[in-house]
């Protein structure tokens, strides 16, 4: 089966600033694929060139099968898109609003909007105008997921929202690859994606810098180690096995950071009496903060 979305050394270029760079890159249909970097990435501009807002210099892309550009009006029917900065007419109460946009898309049943908002707790007749920031990301939420597209293309989702609505997001998502349909959600929260992703891609100043499972981007994290001998051991014995950094040896209580699999560690570990190990679990936060910090790399 082609995948969702194909793209083949896509780059695009703002004057002197590059937005993306050589980029290629397969989301397969029915998983949900998480797109994380901070802000100016590359990751708003990866999505408008999906949708043909703008153009790239160079490469081509593939949206369900389809070019985005020849074929956009196609694409855009199959495709539900919150945008990173949700905009609509203010003026318009939200029954109004998105009975506007789901007539667009051919018709949405009543209570499929109904269900939405009340999951969401959205009030259907209150003005645009007078929602907060979190709320119009609600409206938006709720624009995207209400004709169930094949493909829902998801810029910063969460922004704005409070801890329960992101939960109820999260189930949302869960929901729809459970339906067949596949997500991209793009973030700069490795956290929230780590939820509900089945990929993770990276990027940084419009490269890819790492693609992967959640699990295996897990076994690629830095574990912090504490293992009490019952006699202080050599510490040079650990000193140079592969991924093992930063050892610290305080009475008979060995510290350390292991990288990846903690295999080589154990075995030579395994040697002496051994009273207690404490492993704490990856953290992938600062794996994230690896690749941005320029100390490691992952090839996609």
């Amino acid at each position: 089966m082609e995948a969702a979305i194909e793209l083949d050394h896509l780059s695009k270029s703002y004057g002197r600033r590059r937005g993306l760079v050589d980029l290629s890159l397969q989301v397969r249909r029915g998983e949900v694929f998480g797109y994380l970097g901070p802000n100016g990435a590359g990751k708003s501009t990866t999505i408008r060139l999906l949708l043909d807002l703008i153009r790239p210099d160079g490469g081509r892309a593939r949206v369900l099968g389809l070019d985005p550009r020849r074929d956009a009006v196609a694409v855009h029917r199959r495709v539900g898109y919150l945008a990173g900065d949700f905009v609509v007419d203010p003026r318009q109460c939200v029954d109004e609003c998105l009975t506007f946009l789901a007539n667009l898309r051919g018709g949405v049943p009543r209570d499929r909007i109904s269900d939405l908002a009340e999951q969401l707790d959205l009030e259907l007749p209150a003005r645009i105008k007078t929602l907060s920031k979190g709320n119009r990301q609600k409206v938006g939420l709720v624009q995207a997921f209400m004709h169930r597209p094949e493909l829902l293309i998801l810029d910063e989702p969460t922004s704005g929202l409070d801890p329960l609505v992101q939960q109820t997001f999260l189930r949302l998502v869960t929901e729809a690859r459970a339906a067949g349909q596949t997500v991209l959600m793009s973030s700069h929260v490795m956290s929230e994606v780590e939820r509900v992703a089945d990929r993770v891609g990276i990027i940084r100043e419009g490269r890819l810098i790492a693609l992967d499972t959640v699990a295996g981007l897990r076994d690629r994290a830095v574990r912090t180690m504490r293992i009490t001998f019952a006699e202080p051991p050599p510490v040079d014995e650990f000193a140079g096995l592969p991924g093992v950094g930063d050892l610290r040896l305080d009475g008979a209580v060995l510290h350390c950071r292991v990288a990846g699999s903690p295999d080589a560690l154990l075995k030579a570990v395994a040697q002496h009496t051994v009273i207690d190990l404490l492993s704490e679990e990856p953290d992938l936060e600062d794996l994230f903060l690896t690749f941005y910090e320029g100390r490691d790399r992952v090839a996609a």
